[in-house]
């Protein structure tokens, strides 16, 4: 059977005006190979008026260079779009004309798909792409060849029956053959200079953007995604790809932490920096000397940023609403609680400006250019006799077997345990989850999804118990000698919420305990 063709591309947005500064580049010369070519691309992108193609992560255009046609059809990504890095299986084959040649499409492995989507609905054409192309062929010394492709245009579609545009400023290093670590090299010593930053998109996924009336960047909050891990993973392998989806969903939410008031973004961008430096302690004991220590320390600086305005967001939105509604009618407590209220308001809007400023920064593109460089197969590759060649079925059984019973003690101690103790219980139930849900894809199984939802619910209910904890210390963080009597209501106030959480605490651990541990034999 033939190999599928794949293209691998790190894709990098920079501004127009820093595009001859980029060709330019003295990172460039030693690896530049022959002289610039310009062309100019236009493309149509289709799919099924209901987006039958896109559900399954499938692409299909037809694009002019000049004066050739080229049909391409792309499968869905065979990893997340980690640090920018795109990988997916492509086909293309020359045309006569601008017309699909339907032909072509049954040799692929998404026949089927293809031919129910223009059977039942056509294929439509729902964007275009106008751009200019500078393309600058590479070579590395470990004999790596690529292509570095600076392209300047629009995408062009339609949003409640008007025409929109998107600007296309971006860069692409694909990757003909060879080492995919020198296209982060590469781009770590562009960013040095110029104000590059990852793009988790492709131009037809910014294409179906305009169809829902956003012009690039995800529609909603991105979430931790499932993850696909051959059975036979190594242990290198796996968490490769976990560290990808981990680096995915930190850079994906970027946008909406920037330019969106919704606390939903920083809430998942957060989640994705714990999820990330999760990752990393697991990767680090088969990692090279040296290796990650810079990376773990800028998620660190990155975790801190968006904790601090998290915590902020949870108190202004959850915890000071009913609290106030509480005290509405007490004529001693409700005009200090009012002023806690102006000042953690004041404080959550200083946090947001603060995160907005550091996820707008070079400092995380740098980071995420760094992890992914780290990720990169040549980088994070144990010897041969190393643990980390191990499967990551066996790896992932012993793991959670070990986090299982730390979290499990821990659990049997809460009904009398304080702060400290459920605290620590915390911190175990979130490393045991996200082991659990790193590594559940190798264990397709319903006690799975069992445990998993069991141990959320827990892990929850711990998170409960800590914001009430924390949300006393912002509450004293934010009174004055004044409004003593305004804090002591709030510590007064989130005991009582507090003690409510028990029953569900003592329910969840129950629920948990009577779970079965999914990597272990029936």
């Amino acid at each position: 059977m033939n190999a599928i063709p794949t293209e691998i591309e790190l894709k990098l947005a920079l501004d127009v005006a820093d595009m001859p500064a980029l060709l330019r580049h003295s990172a460039l010369r030693p690896f530049r190979r022959g002289r610039t070519r310009t062309a100019h691309v236009f493309s149509t992108y289709f799919d099924s008026p209901d987006y039958r193609l896109q559900r399954d992560g499938v692409a299909l255009r037809v694009r002019r260079v000049g004066r050739r046609w080229i049909q391409t059809l792309k499968g869905p990504p065979q990893s997340a779009a980690g640090a920018g890095l795109h990988a997916r299986a492509e086909y293309e084959w020359p045309l006569p004309g601008p017309g699909i040649d339907r032909s072509r499409l049954a040799a692929t492995p998404w026949k089927k798909l293809v031919a129910k989507a223009a059977d039942e609905g056509g294929l439509v054409p729902y964007c275009t792409t106008d751009f200019e192309r500078r393309t600058v062929d590479l070579e590395f010394p470990d004999g790596t060849t690529a292509q570095l492709c600076v392209d300047r245009g629009e995408i062009r579609g339609v949003y409640g029956g008007r025409a929109r545009r998107a600007p296309i400023a971006e860069i692409e290093i694909e990757l003909m053959q060879g080492d995919e670590a020198n296209l982060f090299r590469l781009a770590v010593a562009l960013a040095a200079d110029l104000p590059l930053s990852v793009m988790t998109e492709s131009k037809s996924e910014r294409g179906y953007a305009l169809r829902r009336g956003s012009s690039t960047g995800a529609a909603s909050p991105v979430r931790a995604a499932k993850l696909a891990l051959a059975a036979d993973a190594t242990v290198a392998e796996a968490l490769g790809a976990i560290a990808r989806e981990c680096l995915h969903q930190v850079a994906a939410n970027a946008g909406g932490v920037v330019a969106d008031d919704d606390a939903e973004w920083i809430h998942q961008m957060r989640v994705g920096t714990r999820r990330l430096r999760s990752c990393l302690s697991l990767m680090a004991p088969f990692a090279s000397d040296g290796l990650l220590d810079p990376v773990v320390a800028e998620v660190k600086w990155l975790a801190a940023i968006l904790g601090k305005a998290r915590d902020w967001d949870v108190f202004v939105t959850e915890t000071l609403p009913p609290l106030s509604a509480w005290f509405a009618n007490d004529a001693s407590a409700a005009p200090g609680i009012k002023r806690v209220r102006e000042r953690a308001t004041r404080r959550r809007l200083a946090a947001r400006k603060d995160a907005r400023a550091a996820v707008a920064s070079p400092r995380l593109q740098h980071l995420l250019l760094a992890a992914g460089f780290a990720c990169t197969p040549s980088q994070f590759a144990p010897p041969a006799a190393s643990p980390g060649t191990e499967r990551a079925d066996a790896f992932a059984a012993k793991l959670l077997a070990r986090r299982h019973r730390k979290f499990a003690g821990l659990a049997a101690t809460l009904a009398h345990a304080g702060n400290e103790e459920r605290h620590a219980a915390r911190i175990a139930a979130k490393r045991l989850r996200y082991g659990a849900e790193f590594f559940a894809p190798l264990f397709p199984d319903k006690r799975t999804r069992t445990y998993l939802d069991t141990l959320a619910a827990a892990q929850d209910a711990l998170g409960q118990f800590n914001d009430a904890v924390t949300a006393a210390a912002l509450a004293s963080e934010l009174s004055g000698r004044a409004d003593d009597a305004a804090a002591g209501a709030v510590r007064g106030w989130v005991a009582a919420q507090a003690a409510a959480l028990e029953p569900h605490l003592a329910k969840a651990v129950r629920r948990f305990n009577a779970a079965k541990p999914f990597w272990s034999p029936r």
